[in-house]
């Protein structure tokens, strides 16, 4: 049989050349529609978004009743980001060690671990650690996901299931604050914790009791041996040996991380530069909490309702198609927020943001996967989940930095600019590594 580029077949392991560069593909998964895959693929992250959603409110909010002032409350609630920087690669040694849904078992116990930590803390110190390790945790059970679906899922449906993904987790974030307030109500601020604290027992309880996702055997055999029969050190293809290092994995895939993961990079700041610039754009122009709560709900049901939309446009015309548009509105929504001057104008830029991020939703976990090598791929997705979450860590910076050297108007600007500026590096370098392009071309 005559194998063109982008081909997928069973027992290929390796990537059929297209052109100058490489398409990895997917061995033989037995996955045929995300609804065979429902509950043991989608259930734990519903789950365990709904815990976190319930308790990011009130993280701040324990800090101040314990005696932090606001700028230390401030770094408190960073910390989440922070354990997810710090997490992200030794998550790839560990889901490639152990496998990805043991890996996903201790993150969702580590998470639990960790609420429970900060709804008994009674120092900002102790707080602070316990943020951090659901930080840690929130990274490995990302990854785990990310690793175990881009596995299971064959590349003509893989957006669809990873945008689903994304959704799932988005609709989990916008559920979990309301249980959490009515915990609240109910009894006290630390009641929302017990409200987190469920919710990543029952994901880690229906992580056990769920079966395995069938993996093909071909990548269960290059999980830890390369490509071509024997290890370095002459053991056969069946045999165990040790996974390859974070390390070597990376080195060995620095091109793609150094060309394809800046655009990632850029498209994970801007998306949380909207996040901070928003608010601080409706308290300058006087708008209640209330208000500004609203703007973020309107926006975030925009982009809720896209995400499978996002996955099939991905499948069927392209990853290229949807993340340079996607990059191209939330500029638009960036560059907008000036004229912005009351809550009628914000909630009009709230919905072209809420589109463009919807738009791409799934977007940088699609992109890894398909950039994802068969050998190696747990640490690879590692490396490059840490380039997102540096530009999730970066998209606030720059904007304290811009508003503080010239002013917010003008740092929301500068970030609708480095949203056009991804589009254009993700439109150089996206199709290189669309395993969808060979399929379309033919």
């Amino acid at each position: 049989m005559v194998r063109r580029c982008g081909d997928q077949g069973a027992g290929h392991a390796l990537p059929v050349p297209c052109g100058r560069h490489t398409v990895p593909l997917v061995s033989d998964a037995t996955v045929t529609s995300l609804r065979e895959i429902a509950v043991p693929a989608y259930g734990p992250t519903a789950l365990a978004s709904v815990g976190t959603g319930a308790v990011t409110p009130i993280l701040a909010l324990t800090a101040l009743d314990l005696g932090a002032s606001t700028e230390t409350a401030a770094v408190v609630v960073a910390l989440v980001g922070v354990g997810m920087v710090l997490g992200d690669l030794p998550a790839g040694a560990l889901a490639a060690r152990i496998g990805e849904r043991r890996a996903l078992l201790f993150a969702a116990l580590a998470e639990g671990i960790g609420m429970v930590g900060a709804g008994l803390a009674r120092s900002v110190l102790t707080l602070a650690v316990a943020v951090l390790v659901m930080g840690v945790a929130g990274s490995v059970f990302g990854l785990a996901r990310h690793t175990y679906l881009t596995e299971v899922v064959p590349a003509g449906l893989r957006a669809r299931a990873l945008s689903t993904l994304g959704g799932v987790h988005r609709v989990g974030i916008f559920l979990g604050p309301f249980l959490g307030a009515a915990a609240v109500s109910l009894w006290s601020t630390r009641a929302a914790y017990a409200v987190g604290v469920t919710f990543a027992v029952l994901a880690a309880v229906l992580v056990a009791l769920t079966p395995d996702l069938a993996r093909p055997e071909a990548q269960r055999a290059a999980r830890h041996t390369p490509v071509g029969g024997v290890t370095g050190s002459g053991v056969a293809v069946g045999a165990v040996a040790r996974p390859a290092s974070v390390a070597s994995v990376l080195r060995a895939h620095r091109r793609v991380l150094t060309t394809l993961g800046l655009g990632v990079l850029a498209v994970a700041a801007a998306r949380a530069a909207r996040n901070a610039i928003v608010p601080l754009w409706a308290e300058s122009i006087g708008l209640d909490a209330a208000s500004t709560s609203l703007v973020f709900g309107i926006s975030g049901a925009a982009d809720m309702l896209l995400f499978y939309p996002a996955g099939w446009a991905m499948d069927r015309f392209g990853r290229v198609h949807v993340a340079v548009p996607s990059m191209l509105v939330l500029g638009v929504g960036m560059a907008l927020i000036p004229l912005a001057g009351s809550f009628t104008g914000l909630v009009v830029v709230g919905l072209i943001l809420g589109v463009g991020n919807g738009i791409g939703s799934g977007i940088l976990m699609t992109l890894g996967a398909d950039a994802s090598p068969v050998e190696g791929r747990a640490q690879f997705l590692g490396g490059w989940r840490l380039m997102g979450d540096l530009g999730w860590a970066a998209g606030p910076a720059l904007v304290s930095l811009a508003a503080a050297v010239l002013s917010l108007g003008a740092a929301a600007v500068l970030m609708g600019g480095l949203a056009w500026m991804g589009a254009a590096w993700l439109r150089i370098w996206v199709p290189r590594y669309d395993p969808t392009r060979a399929r379309r071309e033919t």
